[in-house]
C-alpha cells in the first residue's frame, strides 16, 4: 500500500465510521464492484471517492468524471487524492479538464491542485493554462497567491520559454519574486 492510498484509506475509514463497506471497497480487486459504486444512487462521498481513486489508479476510465469532480472539491485532501489518481489514469481528457479548472476565475480558491496536476502532466495545455492563471493573479493584494506561486513553480519546472513574459511580471510581486527568479533561470 503506497502512502497516497494509505492516507486515503485512513481518512475514509474515519468518515465511514469504520464500516464493513469501507473495508470491502478498500480491499476489493473487483473493478465492476468499484464501478457500481460510482453509478449507484445514494452512495456516501467517501465511498465514491474510494471507488474513483482505486479505479483511476488502475487505469479504468470509468473513474474520470468522478475524479474531475473531486479535483474541484472544497476539501483539499479530496483534491490531492483525485489529482494522484488522475495522473495515473492516463486519460487524454485529463489535461483539458485540469486546464478548465485551473483557469476558471470563479473557482480560483480551488485551483491549487489542478495547477499542480497540469505541471505533473506536462501536457500541451499546461503552459497556456498556467500562464493565463498566473496573469490573472498578479495583483499584489490578490488573496490566491498560493495558486499563483504554484503556477510560477510549475512554469519553472516545465521550462517553456513561452512563460518568460508572465514570469518577468511576477518578479515584482512581493510573494512571488524569488520563485519567479528561480523559474526564469530554468527556462529553455
Amino acid at each position: 500500500m503506497d502512502e497516497d492510498f494509505r492516507s486515503l484509506a485512513d481518512r475514509v475509514r474515519g468518515e465511514s465510521g469504520g464500516s464493513a463497506t469501507c473495508e470491502r471497497l478498500l480491499a476489493t480487486e473487483d473493478t465492476e464492484e468499484l464501478a457500481e459504486v460510482l453509478t449507484a444512487p445514494q452512495q456516501p462521498l467517501w465511498a465514491r471517492e474510494t471507488a474513483a481513486f482505486r479505479l483511476g489508479c488502475a487505469g479504468d476510465r470509468r473513474s474520470f468524471e468522478a475524479l474531475v469532480l473531486l479535483l474541484n472539491h472544497r476539501d483539499p485532501e479530496r483534491c490531492v487524492s483525485a489529482s494522484y489518481a488522475l495522473a495515473r489514469l492516463g486519460d487524454a481528457r485529463t489535461p483539458r479538464a485540469a486546464a478548465a479548472l485551473a483557469t476558471n476565475a470563479l473557482r480560483t480558491a480551488y485551483a491549487l491542485h489542478p495547477v499542480r496536476l497540469l505541471t505533473e502532466l506536462r501536457a500541451p495545455e499546461s503552459v497556456p493554462a498556467l500562464t493565463a492563471t498566473l496573469k490573472r493573479l498578479l495583483a499584489p493584494d490578490d488573496p490566491h497567491w498560493r495558486v499563483a506561486l504554484a503556477c510560477v513553480e510549475g512554469l519553472g519546472r516545465l521550462g517553456d520559454g513561452r512563460a518568460r513574459a508572465v514570469l518577468e511580471a511576477a518578479r515584482t510581486h512581493p510573494r512571488l519574486g524569488a520563485a519567479a527568479e528561480e523559474a526564469l533561470s530554468r527556462l529553455a
